[in-house]
Order: C-alpha cells, then sequence, then structure tokens
C-alpha cells in the first residue's frame, strides 16, 4: 500500500470519509462499550448500537456489575440518546441459552471447567450480532474489548492489548481470521481502564463511574452450582470424596460443587496435609483429592483448534510458542504439536497446576504480543 493511499484511510481504515462509514457497535451498557460508541460518534461516523438482551435473571436485572440485563440496556440507550444515534435491543435469549448456558450446565455436570464468555463471543456476538451488522450494510462491527488488531504483511492480526492487566485475548482466541477482518476494537491502544474513564467524562456519558462487570453475566452471584440446578434439575448427584491412594474421606453433594485446583471447602477437615482435587470422575461420583503434585501437568491435549498464525495448521512443524491455561495466568513457554488441522498437543516447558477440562489453551507468538489462535483442553484419548 503506498504512503498516499495510507494517509486517505480513516481511523476504522477505510478508504473514505467517516460519514459514509457505517459501523455497528456492541454496546453491553457499560463503560467500554459506550466510550467506543460515544468516540465513532463524535468522529462523524455513521454509529448504529446495538445491545443484545441475553437473558431473564430476576435478580440481576437491579444488580449492579452484572451485563446484558435490564439496567444494562437502560444504559446503552441512555448513552444512544446523549451522542444522538440509533439503538436496538435484539432479543436473544433463546439463542444464548442454546449455545452457551447449555454447554455451561452440561460441561459443569460433565466434570469440566468451563468459560462461557468465549462461548458466547464465538456462537452469538461474533456470529449471530456480526451477521446483522453485515445486514445493516455495516462497513465493520466494533466492540469494546481490550484487545488489538494490527494490520501485519497477510493481514489483520490479533494481539494482546496495551494494558496487560486489561488484556481480553484470552477470551477471543476463537476469533477466526474472516471475523477479525471485519471486527474492530477501538479501546486497545489505552494503557489503562481509567482512560477509558477519562473518555467517557469527557463526553458527560452517565456510565462514567459505573462498576466494571465481575461475574459471569448469567451467574450475577458467582454460584454456579446454583445455576445448573435450575437448568439441569435433579441432575447433580451426591457421592464420595476420595483420596488418590484409594481411601474415602468423605461425602459430597455433587461434582458441580468443585473444580480441579479446589482446596478450600472440601468439607474433609481434620487431615494432616492439605489436599486439593485432582480429578473429577463424574460416571463413579467421585471427588478425588491428592496432594498439590499431582496437580502438576505437562502435556495438555487439545481441541477444536482456531489458528490466526497463517498457513495449514496441520501442516504446521513442531514450534516454540508460549501459552496460557488461565486468564489470570502469564504466558508461559510451550512447544506446539499439530495433530491434525482442529487438535494439538501443548508440552509445556515448566510444568503448570490445576489445568483443567473446558479451560481454554491460548497460543501466543514467543517474546511478542501476537495472538495466534488456541483450543479447549480436554482429558485426552
Amino acid at each position: 500500500m503506498s504512503a498516499l493511499a495510507t494517509e486517505t484511510l480513516n481511523s476504522l481504515g477505510f478508504a473514505k470519509p467517516p460519514s459514509q462509514t457505517r459501523v455497528v457497535v456492541a454496546m453491553s451498557g457499560g463503560v467500554d462499550s459506550s466510550v467506543v460508541a460515544a468516540e465513532l460518534a463524535r468522529e462523524g461516523y455513521d454509529v448504529v448500537g446495538i445491545t443484545l438482551q441475553l437473558y431473564d435473571h430476576g435478580a440481576a436485572l437491579a444488580k449492579k456489575g452484572a451485563c446484558c440485563a435490564g439496567r444494562d440496556i437502560h444504559d446503552a440507550r441512555r448513552v444512544a440518546e446523549e451522542m444522538g444515534f440509533p439503538h436496538y435491543v435484539l432479543d436473544y435469549e433463546n439463542v444464548f441459552r442454546d449455545a452457551v448456558m447449555d454447554e455451561f450446565a452440561d460441561s459443569y455436570l460433565g466434570g469440566a471447567t468451563p468459560v462461557p464468555c468465549i462461548r458466547c463471543n464465538e456462537r452469538v456476538k461474533f456470529k449471530d450480532l456480526l451477521e446483522t451488522a453485515r445486514d445493516l450494510d455495516a462497513d465493520c462491527m466494533a466492540t469494546g474489548h481490550y484487545i488489538q488488531r494490527k494490520m501485519g504483511a497477510a493481514g489483520a492480526e490479533l494481539h494482546c492489548a496495551a494494558d496487560t492487566v486489561r488484556d481480553q485475548s484470552y477470551f477471543l482466541f476463537s476469533t477466526t481470521q474472516e471475523q477479525l477482518d471485519y471486527l474492530r476494537f477501538p479501546l486497545g491502544h489505552l494503557e489503562s481502564k481509567e482512560d477509558t474513564r477519562r473518555l467517557a467524562a469527557k463526553h458527560g456519558l452517565p456510565v462514567a463511574d459505573k462498576p466494571d462487570s465481575q461475574d459471569i453475566c448469567f451467574v450475577p452471584d458467582g454460584n454456579y452450582a446454583s445455576v445448573i440446578e435450575k437448568l439441569r434439575p435433579g441432575a447433580a448427584e451426591p457421592g464420595q470424596i476420595v483420596h488418590a491412594d484409594g481411601r474415602v474421606l468423605g461425602d459430597h453433594a455433587g461434582v458441580i460443587h468443585y473444580t480441579i485446583g479446589q482446596r478450600r471447602g472440601l468439607g474433609i477437615g481434620g487431615l494432616s496435609e492439605p489436599l486439593y482435587v485432582v480429578r473429577l470422575d463424574v460416571e463413579a461420583k467421585q471427588v478425588v483429592v491428592g496432594p498439590k503434585q499431582m496437580l502438576s501437568t505437562r502435556t495438555i491435549p487439545v481441541r477444536e483448534v482456531n489458528w490466526l498464525g497463517g498457513g495449514g495448521f496441520a501442516d504446521m512443524q513442531e514450534r516454540e510458542i508460549s501459552v496460557k491455561v488461565r486468564s489470570t495466568r502469564p504466558p508461559r513457554a510451550a512447544l506446539l504439536r499439530p495433530l491434525s488441522e482442529t487438535e494439538a498437543e501443548v508440552e509445556l516447558l515448566t510444568p503448570e497446576e490445576g489445568v483443567s477440562p473446558g479451560q481454554a489453551c491460548v497460543f501466543y507468538e514467543t517474546g511478542g504480543t501476537r495472538v495466534l489462535g488456541g483450543g479447549w483442553i480436554w482429558r485426552g484419548r
């Protein structure tokens, strides 16, 4: 691309004026997406705000910190009115339940530890909502995620946010190349959340001081088990808490109450050594506990791989990368071995503790910020 052509691109990367560039903004009602919409509207873009009603969760409707509920729809609408652009609310409750909530419940019942926010981005926001944006003849769709989209030699690339504390790359690894070509993430370059709040205050947005959401949106009190019991009544069956050496240590009310690596709240006090949940045996209805060293994992099987690193994934040779096995952990050095277009084996150079089926294993460029994709951790064959 010539220097002249580069100069004529607007801030979203299109060779036309902002007023002729339609952008759909996914608005959750929080400060992040509100700032994106306000900034783009102020720059003169043809902004259309869309909020998805994903669930109707009684107490959540009036609870601060839960997204996409009644309060948040109201807040998104107020921002649109303040900034003078159209705003629509789409009822996606059935889609969200089928694509996200049901799998969340079934995964827990299967002894896994799911990450529903990734599935929501993958199956609802970046699929159905993105298609709606195309139907509206939008040139692109923008979100308030903290991640960067950069142009590389072969096209759009996904990179970590400038603010490592707010970086959401772990939750967006399944973004496809086609989606990435259409998406924009205007907040990814900001150095801190305070920068976002300052922009909100500059625009006089009513959500400038709104607290960040902390919980999974349909689990606003953090009680996963109660939600699963509502979705799958009677599915949580009691069983035994068993030591890895075979000793029966106690009883439990259902494996849904436990996660790999859990130490507190096991209800088996009085033992001489600290014990952790090392395995959930759903068929035997057993929560298996053991010493901390049993949590150490070096080899991780992953499937449903989404590869953003270019070229055919299955044809790639073993490659040195960095990986995250939990959103809150820093990337660790690893070797990536493709087994097929959608399956791989990841070997951690330093063992990790508490690697759990159902979590994501996200691939990063060694020593860089580029997100190369990722996959879902499973138990293997």
